[in-house]
Protein backbone atom coordinates (compact mmCIF):
# COMPACT_ATOMS: atom_id res chain seq x y z
CA UNK A 1 0.00 0.00 0.00
CA UNK A 2 1.91 3.45 -1.24
CA UNK A 3 1.47 6.33 1.82
CA UNK A 4 -1.53 7.76 0.60
CA UNK A 5 -3.60 5.15 -0.19
CA UNK A 6 -6.39 4.20 2.31
CA UNK A 7 -7.49 0.92 3.85
CA UNK A 8 -11.78 1.69 4.25
CA UNK A 9 -14.15 4.21 4.08
CA UNK A 10 -14.58 4.87 7.63
CA UNK A 11 -10.97 5.88 7.53
CA UNK A 12 -11.10 7.97 4.54
CA UNK A 13 -13.88 10.00 6.31
CA UNK A 14 -11.91 10.31 9.18
CA UNK A 15 -9.43 11.86 7.28
CA UNK A 16 -11.30 14.68 5.16
CA UNK A 17 -12.97 15.31 8.58
CA UNK A 18 -9.83 15.89 9.63
CA UNK A 19 -8.20 18.02 7.03
CA UNK A 20 -11.52 20.10 6.42
CA UNK A 21 -14.48 19.21 8.33
CA UNK A 22 -16.20 22.35 7.40
CA UNK A 23 -16.37 21.44 3.68
CA UNK A 24 -19.95 20.52 1.87
CA UNK A 25 -19.56 16.80 1.20
CA UNK A 26 -23.35 16.03 0.26
CA UNK A 27 -26.34 18.13 -1.31
CA UNK A 28 -29.66 16.67 -1.75
CA UNK A 29 -32.10 19.23 -2.09
CA UNK A 30 -31.91 21.67 1.08
CA UNK A 31 -29.93 18.92 3.02
CA UNK A 32 -26.30 20.09 2.83
CA UNK A 33 -23.73 17.17 5.09
CA UNK A 34 -19.85 18.57 5.44
CA UNK A 35 -17.76 16.14 6.29
CA UNK A 36 -17.25 17.31 10.15
CA UNK A 37 -20.98 16.61 10.76
CA UNK A 38 -20.89 13.36 8.77
CA UNK A 39 -18.10 11.76 10.79
CA UNK A 40 -19.70 12.61 13.88
CA UNK A 41 -23.69 11.47 12.90
CA UNK A 42 -22.17 8.09 11.82
CA UNK A 43 -20.07 7.36 14.67
CA UNK A 44 -23.18 8.23 17.21
CA UNK A 45 -25.54 6.21 14.81
CA UNK A 46 -22.56 3.45 14.74
CA UNK A 47 -22.42 3.43 18.59
CA UNK A 48 -25.94 2.97 18.52
CA UNK A 49 -26.29 0.13 16.20
CA UNK A 50 -23.76 -1.27 18.40
CA UNK A 51 -25.90 -1.00 21.13
CA UNK A 52 -28.47 -2.17 19.56
CA UNK A 53 -26.99 -5.94 18.88
CA UNK A 54 -24.85 -5.06 15.63
CA UNK A 55 -21.67 -7.85 15.27
CA UNK A 56 -19.04 -7.48 12.94
CA UNK A 57 -20.17 -9.57 10.33
CA UNK A 58 -23.98 -8.67 10.66
CA UNK A 59 -26.06 -7.97 7.62
CA UNK A 60 -27.77 -4.68 7.57
CA UNK A 61 -30.30 -3.74 5.12
CA UNK A 62 -30.49 0.21 4.34
CA UNK A 63 -34.34 0.95 2.91
CA UNK A 64 -33.91 4.73 2.05
CA UNK A 65 -34.61 6.78 -0.62
CA UNK A 66 -33.08 9.29 -3.22
CA UNK A 67 -34.32 12.28 -1.09
CA UNK A 68 -32.35 11.13 1.83
CA UNK A 69 -29.08 10.63 0.05
CA UNK A 70 -27.73 12.44 2.99
CA UNK A 71 -29.13 10.21 5.48
CA UNK A 72 -28.17 7.25 3.45
CA UNK A 73 -24.78 8.42 3.85
CA UNK A 74 -24.58 8.71 7.15
CA UNK A 75 -26.02 5.28 7.57
CA UNK A 76 -23.90 3.28 5.77
CA UNK A 77 -20.95 5.00 7.09
CA UNK A 78 -22.29 3.79 10.20
CA UNK A 79 -22.79 0.84 9.32
CA UNK A 80 -19.01 0.24 8.41
CA UNK A 81 -17.96 1.78 11.02
CA UNK A 82 -19.81 -0.89 13.14
CA UNK A 83 -18.19 -3.82 11.64
CA UNK A 84 -21.57 -4.78 10.09
CA UNK A 85 -22.34 -5.59 6.42
CA UNK A 86 -24.06 -2.67 4.36
CA UNK A 87 -27.09 -3.70 2.12
CA UNK A 88 -28.64 -1.37 0.53
CA UNK A 89 -32.05 -1.33 -0.72
CA UNK A 90 -34.36 1.61 -2.84
CA UNK A 91 -37.53 2.36 -0.57
CA UNK A 92 -38.99 2.32 -4.12
CA UNK A 93 -38.20 -1.31 -4.85
CA UNK A 94 -41.28 -3.52 -4.70
CA UNK A 95 -41.95 -5.06 -1.28
CA UNK A 96 -41.15 -8.51 -3.01
CA UNK A 97 -37.71 -7.17 -3.94
CA UNK A 98 -37.35 -5.88 -0.28
CA UNK A 99 -38.50 -9.32 1.62
CA UNK A 100 -36.16 -11.29 -0.70
CA UNK A 101 -33.30 -9.39 -0.16
CA UNK A 102 -33.61 -9.34 3.61
CA UNK A 103 -34.19 -13.03 3.45
CA UNK A 104 -31.47 -13.93 0.88
CA UNK A 105 -29.25 -11.58 3.71
CA UNK A 106 -29.74 -13.18 6.17
CA UNK A 107 -30.18 -9.44 7.91
CA UNK A 108 -31.59 -8.82 11.14
CA UNK A 109 -31.70 -5.06 11.28
CA UNK A 110 -33.75 -2.81 8.96
CA UNK A 111 -32.28 0.93 8.91
CA UNK A 112 -35.14 3.05 8.12
CA UNK A 113 -34.80 6.59 6.25
CA UNK A 114 -38.25 7.80 6.61
CA UNK A 115 -41.50 7.06 4.59
CA UNK A 116 -43.01 3.46 4.70
CA UNK A 117 -41.98 0.78 6.15
CA UNK A 118 -41.78 -2.42 3.72
CA UNK A 119 -44.75 -4.64 4.41
CA UNK A 120 -44.61 -7.89 6.37
CA UNK A 121 -41.11 -7.94 7.71
CA UNK A 122 -39.72 -11.22 8.63
CA UNK A 123 -40.20 -12.18 12.52
CA UNK A 124 -36.95 -10.58 14.71
CA UNK A 125 -36.12 -7.82 12.59
CA UNK A 126 -34.98 -4.54 14.40
CA UNK A 127 -35.77 -1.39 12.97
CA UNK A 128 -33.42 1.25 13.53
CA UNK A 129 -32.96 5.26 12.61
CA UNK A 130 -30.90 8.14 12.77
CA UNK A 131 -32.66 9.39 16.09
CA UNK A 132 -31.83 6.38 17.89
CA UNK A 133 -28.31 7.79 17.96
CA UNK A 134 -29.51 10.37 20.43
CA UNK A 135 -27.53 10.51 23.46
CA UNK A 136 -24.94 7.92 22.05
CA UNK A 137 -21.17 9.39 21.31
CA UNK A 138 -20.04 10.38 18.31
CA UNK A 139 -16.50 9.43 17.96
CA UNK A 140 -16.95 6.17 19.76
CA UNK A 141 -14.58 3.45 20.67
CA UNK A 142 -14.64 0.84 17.99
CA UNK A 143 -12.83 -1.43 16.60
CA UNK A 144 -11.51 -0.38 12.83
CA UNK A 145 -12.71 -3.03 10.33
CA UNK A 146 -10.16 -4.92 8.41
CA UNK A 147 -9.09 -4.09 4.72
CA UNK A 148 -10.26 -8.06 4.47
CA UNK A 149 -13.72 -7.98 5.94
CA UNK A 150 -17.30 -7.91 3.38
CA UNK A 151 -18.65 -4.30 3.82
CA UNK A 152 -20.61 -4.79 1.71
CA UNK A 153 -23.53 -6.41 -0.62
CA UNK A 154 -25.06 -5.31 -3.62
CA UNK A 155 -28.19 -6.74 -5.40
CA UNK A 156 -27.58 -7.14 -9.06
CA UNK A 157 -30.55 -5.15 -11.16
CA UNK A 158 -32.53 -8.51 -11.84
CA UNK A 159 -33.00 -7.66 -15.71
CA UNK A 160 -32.79 -11.17 -16.56
CA UNK A 161 -33.88 -12.90 -13.68
CA UNK A 162 -33.48 -13.31 -9.93
CA UNK A 163 -31.19 -10.65 -8.44
CA UNK A 164 -27.78 -12.21 -7.58
CA UNK A 165 -26.23 -10.74 -4.37
CA UNK A 166 -22.63 -9.79 -4.95
CA UNK A 167 -20.14 -9.33 -2.23
CA UNK A 168 -17.56 -6.60 -1.62
CA UNK A 169 -14.77 -6.14 1.08
CA UNK A 170 -13.40 -3.08 2.46
CA UNK A 171 -10.29 -2.93 0.59
CA UNK A 172 -12.97 -3.24 -2.48
CA UNK A 173 -14.87 0.02 -1.93
CA UNK A 174 -11.70 2.54 -1.11
CA UNK A 175 -9.67 0.95 -3.90
CA UNK A 176 -8.81 4.39 -5.40
CA UNK A 177 -9.16 6.53 -2.87
CA UNK A 178 -6.65 9.08 -1.72
CA UNK A 179 -4.95 10.49 1.35
CA UNK A 180 -3.40 12.95 -1.08
CA UNK A 181 -5.51 16.33 -1.83
CA UNK A 182 -3.22 16.79 -4.97
CA UNK A 183 -4.68 13.72 -6.37
CA UNK A 184 -8.46 13.93 -5.56
CA UNK A 185 -11.05 13.01 -8.60
CA UNK A 186 -12.95 15.79 -10.63
CA UNK A 187 -10.59 18.56 -9.59
CA UNK A 188 -12.08 20.69 -12.50
CA UNK A 189 -15.47 20.67 -10.89
CA UNK A 190 -17.10 22.61 -7.89
CA UNK A 191 -19.23 20.05 -8.06
CA UNK A 192 -21.28 17.19 -9.81
CA UNK A 193 -24.51 16.16 -10.02
CA UNK A 194 -26.18 12.49 -10.56
CA UNK A 195 -30.03 11.06 -10.20
CA UNK A 196 -28.90 7.69 -9.68
CA UNK A 197 -30.96 5.62 -6.86
CA UNK A 198 -29.82 4.21 -3.56
CA UNK A 199 -29.27 0.37 -3.96
CA UNK A 200 -27.59 0.13 -7.51
CA UNK A 201 -23.61 0.14 -8.17
CA UNK A 202 -23.86 3.46 -10.22
CA UNK A 203 -25.03 5.15 -7.02
CA UNK A 204 -22.56 3.46 -4.69
CA UNK A 205 -19.63 4.67 -6.83
CA UNK A 206 -21.28 8.44 -6.23
CA UNK A 207 -21.33 8.17 -2.41
CA UNK A 208 -17.51 6.82 -2.81
CA UNK A 209 -16.81 9.90 -4.93
CA UNK A 210 -18.36 12.06 -2.43
CA UNK A 211 -16.45 11.01 0.17
CA UNK A 212 -12.72 10.90 -2.09
CA UNK A 213 -13.58 13.61 -4.74
CA UNK A 214 -12.27 17.14 -5.08
CA UNK A 215 -15.99 18.28 -6.05
CA UNK A 216 -19.10 18.48 -4.27
CA UNK A 217 -21.91 15.53 -4.82
CA UNK A 218 -25.23 17.09 -5.96
CA UNK A 219 -27.93 14.51 -5.98
CA UNK A 220 -31.44 15.19 -7.60
CA UNK A 221 -33.98 13.66 -5.41
CA UNK A 222 -36.16 12.87 -8.40
CA UNK A 223 -34.80 12.87 -12.08
CA UNK A 224 -36.75 15.62 -14.24
CA UNK A 225 -34.82 17.73 -16.79
CA UNK A 226 -35.91 20.84 -15.76
CA UNK A 227 -34.68 20.74 -12.43
CA UNK A 228 -31.76 18.67 -13.08
CA UNK A 229 -30.80 21.75 -15.40
CA UNK A 230 -31.51 24.01 -12.93
CA UNK A 231 -29.07 22.37 -10.63
CA UNK A 232 -26.14 23.11 -13.30
CA UNK A 233 -26.36 26.52 -12.40
CA UNK A 234 -27.13 26.64 -8.57
CA UNK A 235 -24.14 24.76 -7.80
CA UNK A 236 -21.48 25.32 -10.44
CA UNK A 237 -21.54 21.58 -11.71
CA UNK A 238 -18.35 20.99 -13.99
CA UNK A 239 -19.32 17.32 -14.03
CA UNK A 240 -22.68 15.85 -15.04
CA UNK A 241 -23.60 12.19 -14.65
CA UNK A 242 -26.26 9.96 -16.25
CA UNK A 243 -27.81 6.71 -17.27
CA UNK A 244 -29.27 6.60 -20.66
CA UNK A 245 -32.74 6.53 -20.14
CA UNK A 246 -32.12 10.15 -18.19
CA UNK A 247 -30.33 11.16 -21.37
CA UNK A 248 -33.07 10.30 -23.50
CA UNK A 249 -35.61 12.11 -21.63
CA UNK A 250 -33.03 15.14 -21.23
CA UNK A 251 -32.59 15.35 -24.85
CA UNK A 252 -36.63 15.36 -26.08
CA UNK A 253 -37.25 17.43 -22.77
CA UNK A 254 -37.72 21.67 -23.87
CA UNK A 255 -36.17 22.54 -20.53
CA UNK A 256 -33.21 21.56 -22.60
CA UNK A 257 -33.86 24.84 -25.29
CA UNK A 258 -34.25 27.42 -22.15
CA UNK A 259 -32.06 30.31 -22.61
CA UNK A 260 -31.30 29.71 -18.55
CA UNK A 261 -29.81 26.74 -19.25
CA UNK A 262 -27.59 27.25 -21.95
CA UNK A 263 -24.44 29.09 -19.99
CA UNK A 264 -24.70 25.88 -17.34
CA UNK A 265 -24.70 23.52 -20.09
CA UNK A 266 -21.30 25.46 -21.48
CA UNK A 267 -19.69 25.18 -17.83
CA UNK A 268 -20.13 21.40 -18.40
CA UNK A 269 -16.57 19.72 -18.71
CA UNK A 270 -17.34 15.83 -18.34
CA UNK A 271 -20.83 14.08 -19.25
CA UNK A 272 -20.98 10.36 -17.68
CA UNK A 273 -23.12 7.37 -18.83
CA UNK A 274 -23.29 4.02 -17.17
CA UNK A 275 -25.34 1.25 -16.63
CA UNK A 276 -25.99 0.27 -19.54
CA UNK A 277 -25.17 0.50 -23.88
CA UNK A 278 -25.54 4.84 -24.99
CA UNK A 279 -27.28 4.79 -28.06
CA UNK A 280 -25.13 6.44 -30.64
CA UNK A 281 -27.30 8.69 -31.90
CA UNK A 282 -27.98 9.73 -27.54
CA UNK A 283 -24.20 10.32 -27.54
CA UNK A 284 -24.41 12.47 -30.31
CA UNK A 285 -27.19 14.50 -28.58
CA UNK A 286 -25.05 14.81 -25.45
CA UNK A 287 -22.52 16.16 -26.96
CA UNK A 288 -24.53 18.93 -28.70
CA UNK A 289 -26.48 19.67 -25.51
CA UNK A 290 -23.12 20.03 -23.37
CA UNK A 291 -20.70 21.66 -26.01
CA UNK A 292 -17.58 21.61 -24.42
CA UNK A 293 -17.64 18.47 -22.06
CA UNK A 294 -16.08 15.40 -22.92
CA UNK A 295 -18.62 12.57 -23.09
CA UNK A 296 -17.47 9.50 -21.51
CA UNK A 297 -19.37 5.70 -21.11
CA UNK A 298 -18.02 4.31 -17.99
CA UNK A 299 -17.98 0.55 -18.89
CA UNK A 300 -18.04 -1.71 -15.31
CA UNK A 301 -21.04 -3.97 -13.97
CA UNK A 302 -21.95 -4.90 -10.33
CA UNK A 303 -19.84 -7.72 -10.28
CA UNK A 304 -16.85 -5.70 -11.84
CA UNK A 305 -16.17 -2.64 -9.56
CA UNK A 306 -14.40 -1.09 -9.36
CA UNK A 307 -12.63 -2.64 -12.35
CA UNK A 308 -13.53 0.09 -15.21
CA UNK A 309 -13.23 0.63 -18.47
CA UNK A 310 -13.16 4.49 -19.44
CA UNK A 311 -14.49 5.62 -22.65
CA UNK A 312 -13.86 8.36 -24.45
CA UNK A 313 -16.67 8.89 -26.62
CA UNK A 314 -15.60 9.96 -30.46
CA UNK A 315 -18.01 12.04 -32.56
CA UNK A 316 -16.25 10.80 -35.72
CA UNK A 317 -16.50 7.50 -34.82
CA UNK A 318 -20.15 7.40 -33.44
CA UNK A 319 -20.26 3.56 -33.99
CA UNK A 320 -17.96 2.76 -30.94
CA UNK A 321 -19.16 3.89 -26.87
CA UNK A 322 -14.94 5.46 -27.11
CA UNK A 323 -11.64 4.36 -27.19
CA UNK A 324 -10.48 3.17 -23.54
CA UNK A 325 -8.03 5.10 -21.36
CA UNK A 326 -6.15 2.10 -20.74
CA UNK A 327 -6.64 -1.71 -22.09
CA UNK A 328 -4.60 -2.99 -19.88
CA UNK A 329 -7.31 -4.55 -17.58
CA UNK A 330 -9.71 -5.51 -20.73
CA UNK A 331 -9.58 -8.42 -22.55
CA UNK A 332 -11.10 -10.52 -25.82
CA UNK A 333 -11.62 -13.91 -25.70
CA UNK A 334 -13.24 -17.16 -26.83
CA UNK A 335 -15.91 -19.41 -25.07
CA UNK A 336 -12.98 -21.30 -23.66
CA UNK A 337 -11.22 -18.07 -22.13
CA UNK A 338 -8.37 -17.97 -25.04
CA UNK A 339 -7.43 -14.31 -26.38
CA UNK A 340 -8.44 -13.15 -29.38
CA UNK A 341 -6.49 -11.43 -31.93
CA UNK A 342 -7.13 -7.44 -32.31
CA UNK A 343 -10.18 -6.79 -34.49
CA UNK A 344 -11.87 -10.04 -33.97
CA UNK A 345 -14.72 -10.24 -31.79
CA UNK A 346 -15.43 -12.62 -28.23
CA UNK A 347 -16.28 -12.44 -24.72
CA UNK A 348 -15.14 -9.76 -22.59
CA UNK A 349 -13.47 -9.54 -19.32
CA UNK A 350 -12.55 -7.04 -16.78
CA UNK A 351 -9.66 -7.28 -14.33
CA UNK A 352 -9.85 -5.65 -10.62
CA UNK A 353 -6.56 -4.20 -9.33
CA UNK A 354 -8.55 -4.85 -5.78
CA UNK A 355 -9.72 -7.03 -3.66
CA UNK A 356 -12.28 -9.10 -6.64
CA UNK A 357 -16.06 -9.16 -5.44
CA UNK A 358 -17.83 -12.45 -5.49
CA UNK A 359 -21.44 -13.64 -5.35
CA UNK A 360 -22.38 -14.77 -1.95
CA UNK A 361 -24.36 -17.74 -1.36
CA UNK A 362 -23.66 -19.00 -4.78
CA UNK A 363 -21.39 -21.12 -6.95
CA UNK A 364 -19.51 -18.04 -9.64
CA UNK A 365 -16.84 -19.81 -11.14
CA UNK A 366 -18.02 -18.96 -14.16
CA UNK A 367 -18.03 -15.17 -13.96
CA UNK A 368 -15.05 -14.59 -11.13
CA UNK A 369 -11.72 -16.37 -12.32
CA UNK A 370 -8.63 -14.83 -10.39
CA UNK A 371 -8.69 -11.12 -10.75
CA UNK A 372 -11.02 -11.45 -13.58
CA UNK A 373 -14.49 -10.95 -14.27
CA UNK A 374 -16.96 -12.60 -17.44
CA UNK A 375 -19.22 -9.49 -18.07
CA UNK A 376 -21.54 -11.48 -19.95
CA UNK A 377 -21.03 -8.91 -22.66
CA UNK A 378 -19.74 -9.51 -26.75
CA UNK A 379 -17.32 -6.95 -28.04
CA UNK A 380 -14.06 -6.83 -30.17
CA UNK A 381 -11.20 -3.88 -30.02
CA UNK A 382 -10.22 -2.54 -33.47
CA UNK A 383 -7.16 -1.84 -34.85
CA UNK A 384 -7.11 1.80 -33.68
CA UNK A 385 -7.79 0.35 -30.04
CA UNK A 386 -11.48 1.68 -29.90
CA UNK A 387 -13.99 -0.76 -28.30
CA UNK A 388 -17.31 -1.59 -30.14
CA UNK A 389 -19.89 -3.63 -27.87
CA UNK A 390 -21.55 -5.83 -29.78
CA UNK A 391 -24.52 -6.96 -28.05
CA UNK A 392 -25.22 -9.29 -24.47
CA UNK A 393 -24.66 -12.47 -24.79
CA UNK A 394 -28.39 -13.22 -24.29
CA UNK A 395 -29.59 -10.68 -26.36
CA UNK A 396 -28.18 -12.04 -29.55
CA UNK A 397 -31.18 -12.82 -31.99
CA UNK A 398 -30.21 -15.79 -33.79
CA UNK A 399 -32.53 -15.79 -36.48
CA UNK A 400 -31.92 -18.42 -39.16
CA UNK A 401 -27.93 -18.41 -40.16
CA UNK A 402 -27.79 -15.12 -38.92
CA UNK A 403 -26.42 -13.83 -35.46
CA UNK A 404 -28.44 -9.91 -35.08
CA UNK A 405 -26.96 -7.47 -32.11
CA UNK A 406 -29.89 -5.93 -30.65
CA UNK A 407 -27.21 -2.79 -30.05
CA UNK A 408 -26.96 -2.52 -33.34
CA UNK A 409 -30.68 -2.19 -34.14
CA UNK A 410 -31.60 0.08 -31.45
CA UNK A 411 -29.18 2.50 -33.02
CA UNK A 412 -30.46 2.60 -36.22
CA UNK A 413 -33.92 3.08 -34.92
CA UNK A 414 -32.64 5.61 -32.21
CA UNK A 415 -31.59 7.59 -35.30
CA UNK A 416 -34.88 8.37 -36.54
CA UNK A 417 -36.30 11.66 -35.56
CA UNK A 418 -39.82 10.60 -34.16
CA UNK A 419 -38.37 8.17 -32.13
CA UNK A 420 -37.80 8.90 -28.21
CA UNK A 421 -36.64 5.52 -26.94
CA UNK A 422 -36.61 1.55 -28.47
CA UNK A 423 -35.77 -1.40 -27.27
CA UNK A 424 -35.24 -4.21 -29.18
CA UNK A 425 -35.26 -8.24 -28.82
CA UNK A 426 -35.60 -11.68 -29.98
CA UNK A 427 -38.88 -13.40 -30.39
CA UNK A 428 -39.61 -16.71 -31.29
CA UNK A 429 -40.37 -17.92 -35.12
CA UNK A 430 -41.54 -21.35 -36.32
CA UNK A 431 -38.90 -21.27 -38.84
CA UNK A 432 -36.36 -19.16 -38.09
CA UNK A 433 -35.90 -19.87 -34.56
CA UNK A 434 -36.00 -15.80 -33.47
CA UNK A 435 -36.65 -12.76 -35.68
CA UNK A 436 -35.71 -9.19 -34.49
CA UNK A 437 -38.75 -7.50 -32.30
CA UNK A 438 -38.58 -3.09 -31.83
CA UNK A 439 -40.54 -1.61 -28.81
CA UNK A 440 -40.87 2.17 -29.57
CA UNK A 441 -41.10 5.05 -27.59
CA UNK A 442 -42.75 7.29 -30.73
CA UNK A 443 -43.16 11.40 -31.20
CA UNK A 444 -45.64 12.40 -33.53
CA UNK A 445 -47.78 9.82 -35.77
CA UNK A 446 -45.00 7.57 -36.56
CA UNK A 447 -45.79 4.40 -38.10
CA UNK A 448 -44.37 0.28 -38.08
CA UNK A 449 -43.95 1.05 -41.86
CA UNK A 450 -42.87 4.39 -42.03
CA UNK A 451 -39.55 3.10 -39.51
CA UNK A 452 -39.34 -0.09 -41.45
CA UNK A 453 -38.54 2.08 -44.57
CA UNK A 454 -36.31 4.54 -42.64
CA UNK A 455 -34.57 1.71 -41.81
CA UNK A 456 -33.67 -0.05 -44.88
CA UNK A 457 -30.75 1.67 -45.51
CA UNK A 458 -29.61 1.34 -41.86
CA UNK A 459 -29.95 -2.44 -41.33
CA UNK A 460 -29.62 -5.55 -43.44
CA UNK A 461 -32.64 -7.73 -44.31
CA UNK A 462 -32.12 -10.38 -41.19
CA UNK A 463 -31.85 -7.01 -38.95
CA UNK A 464 -35.09 -5.72 -39.62
CA UNK A 465 -37.86 -5.73 -36.83
CA UNK A 466 -40.72 -8.25 -37.66
CA UNK A 467 -42.74 -6.78 -35.46
CA UNK A 468 -42.98 -3.42 -34.22
CA UNK A 469 -45.07 -2.20 -31.01
CA UNK A 470 -45.25 1.00 -29.34
CA UNK A 471 -45.53 1.86 -26.37
CA UNK A 472 -45.70 4.87 -24.41
CA UNK A 473 -42.86 3.58 -22.17
CA UNK A 474 -40.54 1.14 -22.03
CA UNK A 475 -40.58 -1.17 -18.81
CA UNK A 476 -36.69 -0.26 -17.00
CA UNK A 477 -35.38 -1.07 -13.44
CA UNK A 478 -34.94 1.80 -10.65
CA UNK A 479 -31.51 1.85 -12.08
CA UNK A 480 -32.74 3.05 -16.02
CA UNK A 481 -32.22 -0.76 -17.25
CA UNK A 482 -34.51 -2.02 -20.06
CA UNK A 483 -36.62 -5.19 -18.52
CA UNK A 484 -36.33 -7.36 -21.72
CA UNK A 485 -38.18 -10.13 -20.07
CA UNK A 486 -40.38 -7.79 -19.52
CA UNK A 487 -40.56 -6.47 -23.18
CA UNK A 488 -41.01 -10.67 -24.36
CA UNK A 489 -43.81 -11.03 -22.34
CA UNK A 490 -45.53 -8.22 -23.54
CA UNK A 491 -44.70 -9.33 -27.35
CA UNK A 492 -46.23 -12.60 -26.37
CA UNK A 493 -49.31 -11.42 -26.03
CA UNK A 494 -51.65 -10.81 -28.62
CA UNK A 495 -51.10 -6.39 -28.67
CA UNK A 496 -53.13 -5.23 -31.54
CA UNK A 497 -50.43 -2.50 -31.31
CA UNK A 498 -47.84 -4.88 -32.82
CA UNK A 499 -47.89 -4.86 -36.48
Amino acid sequence: MTRYAVATLPALLAHRAGAHGDRTALVTGRERLDFASWQARSGAYASALRSAGVRPGDRVVLHHGTSGWTEFAVAFLAVLSAGGVAVPVSDRSAPATTAYVLAHAGARFLLHGGGDLPPALPAGTTVLTESDADGHPSRPDLPAPRPGDLAQILYTSGTTGTPKAVGARHANLAYGCTLDERRRPLRHSAAFVHAFPVGTNAGQTMLVDALNAHATCVTAPQFTPARFLRLLSEHDVGSVFLVPAMAIELLASPALTDAGSSDAREAVRLVGSTAAALPQPVALGLGRAFPKAQVVNYYTSTEAAPAQITLLFDPARPHSPGRPVSLTGLRVTTPEGVPVPAGQPGELWLRSAAAPRAYVGEADGEVFQGSWTRMGDLGRVDDEGFLHLLDREGDVVKSGAHKVSTLQVEDAVHAHPQVRDAAVVGVPHPVLGSVVAAVVVRDGALTATALRTFLLDRLAVHELPATVLFRDALPRNEGGKVLKRELRRILAQDDPEAT
